[in-house]
């Protein structure tokens, strides 16, 4: 924790400098600058010693205030021009209040107290020895960069440690305002930070004491953010794309079940198909394996084997959640309720005849396939190149003709077929690879099976996926998902 204590003793500037660079107010006196810094600073620790130097600080900052002070005073009285600069503590003020605008500084000579401001009014002041880690964070980080020489190497290590995300580029915009004569170098964990920041970044690949840092340029991909480009080039283990969004229960599937993997999400199935295509073919991720898992909504068996030639396997099912309704994962979700025998396959049988008689009312299984045409419809029309067409009228024939080999009918007949043949089956698992009513068949399975509400019973199947003490779900999951190879 930092100690920000205005009421350290008041040294001169220069020997409060002497004290924040060397640890001593004269290094000269113990053998230089080097060792000063070596023995008194560091404690001949090098990295690994913990500074405690916001004390120093704080003396630099009020040496330098009254200095500033007593040059305008004696130029007043003397006549003199009146310098306009600020202090370096006034600074640190604004750029304080312009960070966290909901707390003002309020700085005497030999003291400072802070106070909330709330819609434009002032506070009760409470001692800067008050303030939380966060506040007392971005005072020390602002302090130590206005302070530093001039043209100096700023190196900061984890930055976001006590600062809350929404206000760290913030921050950092402002101290590189400040101090525009600086370099910053920034070593972070927040991807999102770091993409945030304008200038060369770094990705860290791997660390051993006996041989030291391998450290990679972050390389330009089309379709990735520098962020998600990071965390690939970061990863010790193969990627993983998938279908779903940061807290998605697709994502807390897909951890869970493939732990040896790095999971990322990219939204829908052209997502994955694009970022395991551009993975493979830029050279700068070519020690880095991958693969992908689409939903199996719309696929059909030439899209499975082309996706599996690029390493992109296909779920059993239409959407993610319908694995919670076959029979494997919905009977390990009634023995973690302490269901068991005859009550259990009664619940099972309830659940099925539930998910039939959905697929059986005619506005349901025509949303089903209005969908399904829809997906159909737009993977066709992405997959057509024009690139061969050099005149806007061999465009149009090319665009007619392809377009015209879209048998709207045949593909509405095509999926209403394979649900009428899974009813008529009384193939459950065959139903839920091809109907994709997401949002009703999770609030069938939330009530049949949790006799829940779908919030509630989507965090108890998060929680109980992730569970290390019971592991009866998971197993049932993963059992129900394609083995993926990374290529």
């Amino acid at each position: 924790m930092l100690a920000i204590d205005p009421s350290i003793e008041k040294l001169s500037e220069e020997a409060a400098r002497g004290h924040l660079r060397y640890g001593y107010a004269k290094p000269s006196d113990f053998g230089g600058p080097q060792q000063a810094r070596d023995v008194n600073r560091w404690g001949q620790g090098g990295p690994r010693f913990i500074l405690n130097d916001a004390g120093a600080l704080l003396q630099v900052l009020f040496g330098e205030q009254a200095n500033t002070a007593v040059n305008a005073f004696n130029n007043l009285k003397d006549g003199l021009p009146t310098p306009n600069g600020d202090t370096l503590m006034r600074n640190l003020k604004a750029i304080f209040h312009r960070v966290l605008p909901n707390r003002n500084l309020t700085i005497t000579a030999d003291d400072i107290t802070v106070r909330p401001v709330t819609a434009g009014q002032l506070g009760d002041p409470y001692s800067v020895t008050q303030m939380s880690d966060g506040e007392k964070a971005i005072f020390y980080i602002v302090g130590q960069a206005l302070v530093a020489d001039e043209g100096s190497v700023f190196i900061m290590d984890e930055p976001e440690i006590h600062v809350h995300r929404s206000i760290l580029g913030r921050l950092w915009d402002e101290l590189e305002a400040a101090r525009p004569d600086c370099a910053f170098l920034l070593i972070t964990h927040d991807l999102e930070f770091a993409a945030s920041r304008a200038g060369k970044k770094h990705v860290i690949r791997s660390y051993a004491p006996a041989t030291g840092w391998v450290i990679e340029n972050v390389p330009e991909a089309d379709g990735f953010s520098e962020d998600l480009i990071t965390l690939i080039l970061g990863s010790r283990r193969p990627i993983l794309f998938v279908e779903g969004e940061q807290g998605s229960l697709d994502l807390a599937f897909y951890r869970a079940c493939y732990p040896t993997w790095t999971v990322v999400p990219r939204g829908g199935c052209e997502g994955v198909i694009h970022s395991v295509v551009t993975m493979r073919r830029n050279a700068a991720f070519t020690r880095i394996q991958c693969a992908g898992l689409v939903d199996a909504d719309g696929h059909d068996e030439i899209d499975r084997a082309s996706h599996a030639a690029n390493g992109i396997e296909t779920l059993p099912v239409s959407e993610i959640e319908n694995l919670l309704l076959l029979p494997p994962v919905s009977s390990a979700i009634l023995e973690m309720n302490h269901l068991e025998g005859n009550e259990l396959e009664t619940k099972l049988a309830e659940l099925k005849a539930a998910v039939f008689a959905d697929a059986t009312i005619e506005k349901n299984v025509s949303d089903v396939v209005l969908r399904y045409c829809r997906r159909r419809i737009d993977r066709t029309l992405k997959q057509i190149d024009f690139s061969a067409d050099k005149s806007v009228s061999g465009l149009a024939e090319s665009y007619a003709a392809r377009t015209a080999e879209l048998d709207v009918a045949a593909l509405a007949s095509e999926i209403q077929t394979k649900i009428a043949a899974a009813i008529g089956a009384d193939d459950l698992p065959t139903l839920l690879a091809v109907y994709d009513r997401k949002k009703p068949l999770l609030a069938l399975a939330a009530s049949r099976l949790g006799n829940q509400k779908v919030d509630v019973f989507s965090a108890w199947v998060t929680r109980a996926i992730q569970s290390t003490s019971d592991d009866r779900l998971r197993r049932a999951i993963s059992a129900a998902l394609p083995k993926v190879t990374p290529l």
